[in-house]
């Protein structure tokens, strides 16, 4: 599970050079060398995921392949738990685009992966298989620098993509968020920007904006060292459980992929966030009441 959830613009390249039809044998699945992309007697399917704005589809030009999903058609205030878009409109959004339920799913936008993060939350949320979730290390800029794009739409027969239930589920809810305020072996973690969680968070939550997890000259994620020290100067370790939020559920969908890369198994999210919590009246305290405490 979770193995090779973020993978190289080589290892797409890779498969888009394997016939340029999305095919890439099982046996190599998840590996990064290109060399052996297009081998492996087990065809299977990849589909790249363009989450950015229609226009930018169209318009600005994609990854050779990709379907578009727009982030605004798959999030909804009046879908399931949280922001999640309900199950017929998630199945009806795939099986337009040409999307099997086993597919390896490959995502990426144009703002260092934190929509296309939500893409792969959302898929996971609603029982595609994990190991075929994967982030492309890297946005549309970073790709465009030095690889192939293309204005011209990939088209694929409509499919029948069905929801399934998931092997497991990350989600949490408020009862759960509010219990794990005075468990010492929980971190709670906040991955809004700096001046948000100074105005308020929940009692005992550290900070972690997620763009610290991001290089902003590659436009993907910092080396898996950078990263480590990033979480262990903040107290977020593997030894200990984690509950992720932030406002709507899509920030901490880039920290959770960002978590499980790096093999941490206990990770909660909390898709309410702060917009349920505050609606229900949980606890919340300031900076200032941090620091005094």
């Amino acid at each position: 599970m979770y193995e090779h959830i973020v993978v190289s613009p080589d290892w797409v390249a890779a498969r888009l050079g394997a016939g340029g039809d999305g095919s890439v044998g099982d046996e190599t699945a998840g590996e990064g060398n290109a060399e052996d992309a297009s081998e492996g007697a087990d065809a299977e399917t990849v589909r790249l995921v363009d989450v950015r704005d229609a226009w930018e589809f169209d318009g600005i030009g994609h990854l050779p392949g990709a379907v578009s999903v727009p982030f605004d058609e798959f999030r909804s205030s009046e879908g399931d738990e949280g922001m999640l878009p309900g199950e017929e409109a998630w199945e009806s959004l795939l099986s337009a685009v040409g999307i099997g339920p086993d597919d390896h799913l490959v995502a990426y936008d144009d703002t260092h992966g934190v929509f296309a993060a939500r893409f792969l939350v959302t898929a996971e949320l609603y029982g595609h298989p994990t190991d075929r979730l994967h982030l492309l290390d890297g946005d549309y800029s970073a790709w465009n620098r030095e690889r192939e794009t293309t204005t011209e739409a990939a088209a694929y027969g409509e499919t029948t993509y069905e929801v399934r239930e998931p092997e497991r589920s990350p989600l949490v809810g408020y009862d759960a968020v509010l219990d794990s305020l005075d468990d010492g072996d929980t971190v709670v973690v906040d991955t809004r920007e700096d001046w948000e969680y100074e105005e308020g968070h929940l009692p005992g939550a550290v900070n972690l904006d997620w763009r610290e997890l991001v290089d902003d000259e590659t436009r993907g994620l910092k080396s898996p060292e950078e990263l480590e020290a990033v979480l262990e100067s903040v107290g977020v370790t593997p030894d200990e459980r984690v509950v992720l939020y932030c406002n709507t559920a899509r920030r901490i969908s880039h920290t959770y992929v960002v978590l499980r890369s790096l093999g941490y198994e206990d990770v909660a999210f909390y898709e309410g966030s702060l917009t349920e919590w505050e609606e229900r009246g949980g606890p919340t305290e300031t900076e200032t009441e941090t620091e005094t405490a």
